[in-house]
């Protein structure tokens, strides 16, 4: 994780490129997930962490979407941020309840689809696809 993201981040596919805002979508479908509003985003680029938010909780997705901050994780969308500069925000499931943050079985041979939830899926999939359309 990153280093791809700093390299494309440095040398973007099309000269000159600037998206208005990204978002980034990591292990977003596992059952019940919770999304905190992380720290990175909320540091650069909170309207759009709102904005998310906000349409999550008008589509009635607002148990997937808390309203408390998470901590800060290091992730791809840290680099689109202060290297180019595009407001970007982080959807990521975040656990208070284990020693990592995450789920116990991520990155473990235990990271299969049977950890994968239609229903987080979809609260994610129309939310986002949501704010696509509506920027």
């Amino acid at each position: 994780m990153g280093f791809c993201s700093q390299k494309l981040e440095k040398e973007p596919h099309v000269r000159n490129y600037k998206a208005n805002f990204g978002i980034l979508l990591d292990m977003v479908g596992a059952p019940n997930a919770t999304f905190y509003k992380e720290g990175y985003s909320m540091q650069y680029a909170p309207t759009y962490v709102n904005k998310v938010w906000d349409k999550a909780a008008e589509l009635g997705y607002g148990n997937y979407f808390s309203q408390a901050e998470g901590g800060y994780i290091t992730d791809d969308h840290y680099y689109v941020n202060t290297i180019r500069k595009i407001p970007t925000i982080d959807i990521i499931q975040y656990s208070p309840y284990t020693s990592t943050g995450f789920g116990d079985y991520w990155h473990t041979v235990n990271d299969t689809m049977d950890n994968i939830d239609k229903n987080t899926l979809k609260a994610v999939g129309q939310t986002v696809t949501n704010i696509v359309y509506e920027h």
